[in-house]
This record gives C-alpha cells, sequence and structure tokens, in this order.
C-alpha cells in the first residue's frame, strides 16, 4: 500500500511538472514570437522614410502600413498549413518550424538594404519577409494553446491558456523596451544609420534560446493517445472546413468572439500608441513609458479573466468585453487626447480648416497603381499633423485651396501651411510639462483590461469548440482571420479613415462597428446556447 500511494504521488508530481513546463516552455517562445512580429509594428512610422519613396509622407506612411498588414493578411494561411502538420505530425514538431520561420525572417529584416540603396527592390524584400513571418506566426499560436491546454483538465484549461494569453502583450513590451533602449542610448543619425537594424538582429539569441527550450518538450499526452489509438485525422482541413457542424463554429468562432477580440487587442495597444505619437506628437519616450506602465498593470488580468472563465463561461466575458469597447473606445480616446496634448484640443476648438477641392479619394492600400491628387496630399499631410479638416466644394481655377482661419493657401504647399500653422499658435509637439500622466495612464489602462477581458478567456473559448483530431487548424483558422485580418488591417483603416475624413477620431469607427457586430453575435451564440439547455431539462 504504501508503495502505490508513493507511486500515485510520484505520478502527481510528473503530471504537474509538465504542466508547469508546457505553460512556461509555449509562453517563452510565443512571447518571442510576438516580439519578433511587433518590432516591425513598432518602428513602422520611421520605416515610412527608410523602405518607402520619401515625397509624399502620407502615401509613404499608407505602404508601410500596407507592409505591415501584409504579414497579417497571410496569417490564416499559415495556420492552414501548419496546423495540418500540427494534427498530422504532431503538436511539438510543428511550432519547432515555426519559431525557426519566425526568427530567420525577422534576422534578414535587420539585414536588408534600404530605398536609398536598392530602390523598389528594398520594399519588395521587407514585404515578403512580413509574409514569413505572418505564415510562421499563423501557425505558431495554434499549437501554442492546443499543447498547452492538452496538458489540463477542461476545468482549469481558461487558467492555463490564459498564460499563453498574456505573450501577445508580453512581446509588445519587449519590442517598446528594445526600441526605447537603442532610441536613448544613440544619437538620430546613428539610429537612422544602423541603430533601428539591432533590435532584429538581436532576436537571433531569443531564437537560439525558444530551440533549446523547445526542443526539451514531449507532445502533448492527447496526441500521444490519439496516436496509440489510431485516431489522428488523415484530412483535418476538409473535416475542420468542409461542409457540416465544424464549418458552422468556425463561422460563429469569427464574427463572435475572433473578429471583435482582434480590432480590441489593436486598437488599445497599438493603435493608441500610434495615435499618441503620429496624431498627438507626443514624445516617443513618454508615449512608451506611458503605454508600458499600462500594459504591465494588466498583465495579470489575462490570467484573473482566463481563470474566471473557468467558473463563469468563456463567451460570457468576451461579449462584454467587446460591447464595452465600442461603447467606450471614442470617450477613451478623446479623454487621452486630453490628458497628453491639452494644447493641441484647445487650438483646434478656435481654429477651423477648410479643404476646397472635388478630387480627394479613400485609399486604403497604397502601391505604385496608386494616384494622389493634390487633394490627397494636402488631406495627409493635415491628418499626419493630428488637424481636423472639412471638405467643401472647390474654388476654380485652383485644384485645392486649403483655408486656415482667415489665410488660404492654394495648391498642396507643405511649407506655406506650416507657416501658416506657427504662426497661428499650432503647438507642434505636445508639451511634456503639461501632459497629465495619471489621466492619461487611466485611459490606456483602461483600454488594457477590455483587451485581458476579451482576450484573456480566448485560447480556451476555441479549444472547447473543436475535437482534438482537428483541434490545431480549426482553432487556427477563425482565430487568425479575426487577430490577422481584422484587427491587423485596423492602422491601415484608421489612417484612411482619418485621412479621408478630416476627423483624426474617425479611424475608431472601424474598431467600433467590428467589436460591436461580435458583441451581437457573441451574444446570440450565448442565448442559443441558454435556449438549449433549457430545452434539455
Amino acid at each position: 500500500m504504501g508503495n502505490g500511494f508513493i507511486t500515485v504521488r510520484t505520478e502527481r508530481e510528473a503530471a504537474r511538472r509538465d504542466r508547469r513546463t508546457a505553460i512556461i516552455s509555449c509562453s517563452v517562445g510565443t512571447a518571442f514570437e510576438w516580439y519578433d512580429f511587433f518590432i516591425y509594428a513598432s518602428l513602422a512610422p520611421f520605416f515610412a522614410t527608410l523602405f518607402f519613396p520619401g515625397d509624399n509622407r502620407s502615401a509613404a506612411l499608407l505602404s508601410t502600413f500596407a507592409a505591415y498588414a501584409a504579414g497579417f493578411l497571410v496569417r490564416p494561411f499559415g495556420g492552414l498549413l501548419f496546423g495540418r502538420m500540427g494534427d498530422r505530425i504532431g503538436r511539438k514538431y510543428t511550432f519547432l518550424i515555426t519559431v525557426m520561420v519566425m526568427g530567420g525572417s525577422t534576422f534578414a529584416t535587420g539585414c536588408l538594404p534600404t530605398f536609398n540603396k536598392i530602390g523598389i527592390a528594398a520594399p519588395a524584400m521587407l514585404v515578403f519577409m512580413r509574409l514569413m513571418q505572418g505564415l510562421a506566426l499563423g501557425g505558431e499560436y495554434g499549437g501554442a494553446v492546443t499543447y498547452v491546454a492538452e496538458h489540463f483538465p477542461r476545468a482549469r484549461r481558461g487558467y492555463a491558456t490564459s498564460w499563453v494569453q498574456t505573450t501577445a502583450t508580453v512581446g509588445l513590451i519587449m519590442s517598446l523596451l528594445v526600441i526605447l533602449v537603442c532610441r536613448e542610448s544613440m544619437s538620430e543619425a546613428q539610429f537612422i544609420a544602423f541603430g533601428w537594424r539591432i533590435p532584429f538582429i538581436a532576436s537571433s539569441l531569443l531564437l537560439f534560446w525558444s530551440l533549446m527550450i523547445r526542443m526539451r518538450l514531449r507532445e502533448s499526452p492527447v496526441f500521444e493517445r490519439l496516436l496509440r489509438q489510431d485516431r489522428v485525422c488523415p484530412n483535418p482541413l476538409q473535416t475542420a472546413f468542409g461542409p457540416g457542424l465544424y464549418r458552422r463554429k468556425v463561422f460563429l468562432a469569427i464574427w463572435g468572439a475572433c473578429a471583435g477580440q482582434g480590432v480590441v487587442w489593436y486598437a488599445s495597444q497599438y493603435y493608441a500608441l500610434f495615435f499618441m505619437v503620429n496624431t498627438l506628437h507626443v514624445p516617443e519616450t513618454e508615449a512608451f513609458l506611458l503605454l508600458g506602465a499600462a500594459l504591465l498593470s494588466a498583465l495579470p488580468l489575462f490570467v484573473l479573466f482566463g481563470t474566471m472563465s473557468d467558473r463563469y463561461g468563456r463567451l460570457r466575458f468576451i461579449v462584454i468585453g467587446c460591447a464595452l469597447a465600442a461603447l467606450l473606445y471614442i470617450p477613451l480616446f478623446h479623454g487621452l487626447a486630453r490628458a497628453v496634448n491639452p494644447d493641441l484640443v484647445a487650438w483646434k476648438q478656435t481654429h477651423a480648416i477648410r479643404v476646397a477641392a472635388d478630387d480627394c479619394h479613400f485609399h486604403v492600400f497604397v502601391g505604385p497603381w496608386s494616384k494622389f491628387t493634390a487633394c490627397d496630399r494636402v488631406t495627409g499631410y493635415l491628418a499626419n499633423l493630428g488637424l481636423d479638416f472639412t471638405i467643401s466644394p472647390p474654388a476654380p481655377p485652383m485644384d485645392v485651396l486649403v483655408i486656415i482661419g482667415d489665410e488660404s493657401i492654394a495648391g498642396y504647399l507643405p511649407q506655406s501651411i506650416d507657416t501658416v500653422l506657427r504662426e497661428s499658435g499650432y503647438p507642434a509637439s505636445a508639451d511634456p510639462a503639461k501632459i497629465d500622466r495619471p489621466t492619461a495612464y487611466v485611459m490606456l489602462l483602461l483600454m488594457m483590461v477590455l483587451v485581458t477581458m476579451v482576450y484573456g478567456p480566448m485560447a480556451a473559448f476555441l479549444v472547447a469548440r473543436f475535437p482534438a483530431n482537428i483541434r490545431y487548424t480549426a482553432i487556427s483558422l477563425p482565430y487568425h482571420i479575426g487577430n490577422g485580418w481584422f484587427g491587423g488591417v485596423l492602422p491601415l483603416m484608421a489612417a484612411a479613415l482619418v485621412t479621408s475624413s478630416g476627423d483624426i477620431y474617425a479611424g475608431l469607427y472601424y474598431p467600433v462597428a467590428v467589436a460591436g457586430t461580435s458583441a451581437v453575435v457573441g451574444a446570440v451564440m450565448l442565448w442559443d446556447r441558454r435556449r438549449m439547455r433549457l430545452r434539455g431539462r
């Protein structure tokens, strides 16, 4: 009897050790992959001057965001490619491949020549590396959450997978920290010359460490059982996405949870940073520190909401978080603007700007095919200055007329616009002495709470919807369509909406609409499940 008790206790201790190892190894490796992916995002406005023609700042910025979005657009295809591998040959070996592809692409990005060196080939190579990163990340997430979940009983999967959910935010914090150290330790000229390459090249160290950790892992116990029982699905793509129940589940997962989660994550974290730096002209160091403080404060909430979802249900928190995001984003961003740049807010209340033209266009995916009129250049320039404006009928014979107060500027003349703005008292940058840091921190923290409420239970929600033999594949597609397509194009859509509308808050209409749609569809899903339970009684 004594030996049996010792054996059982030893087995339980081994199981607990395997579970801890699964959480730590997957979380560390996935955090490094997110770091690699977000280095580009954190430097996107900076890349506009390095990898794209600089004669049109708005077009260069939109091109940079288009390259940024490319990495997101291919993520579902990475999910399909690596998801099939994960369901056929195993979870462990598949995400060993994904981490190598990600690390190699990131390192190569740090070695790329710029536009001044090789011309149009530079952005083409940059986009290719983004595509490789997107494919790798498309296969990483489904494998990590599946591997962790399959080490835990169903009643604890919210807690277990919520640790993996922290990794995206940890990766963002790491990228911001590395960039901040580089920017503060060298001059602007040095950073432009070579310093921007350091965060990318340093990822090779993270790649080596990730490989060492993951090579020591065992396969998940659930997949080992599938192998023993000869229950590995021969065609997980067809089973998951062919006609039948699972295809409906994938569709509902996209619209009822993943799409809303994607826009909430990127609006609260990445777009908030872009809004502070590019629209409100807060010094980068100040913006990084404010956002970093909010991110660090919110990290434990991922685990809190994941753990609570084990008891109260996964989808309930996702629906509430999306609904709150749709209701609160516009007032939160207004509050953030008043806190970090009150001078700009006050100046715009007393200085109306009008653009008289009739050939303004809505540009989203910018490339060599794009044609920019004088109006497009003027509106892009004003939007980059964080200015609101209205568009009125043209004043012939001028193609475009910019009216700032009592002053008029005929044509696209940036220097003349700058002169009029300077003489009117326009604050070209936020005054650090006037930044209300506690209020800005609270606004950002509230945005982070929305992220944790929606994202913390997400992995456990997806894992529970699909059987083990198609889980890797079935999880990856809805997650990366929601997070990659709906979330990844947010900066691009937001910049285009702001430029075309003349309202710096118009970029929020996109995440508000998508989050609101997910809240409604998710609520219907909850109601349908409740009715099914009542019928079962």
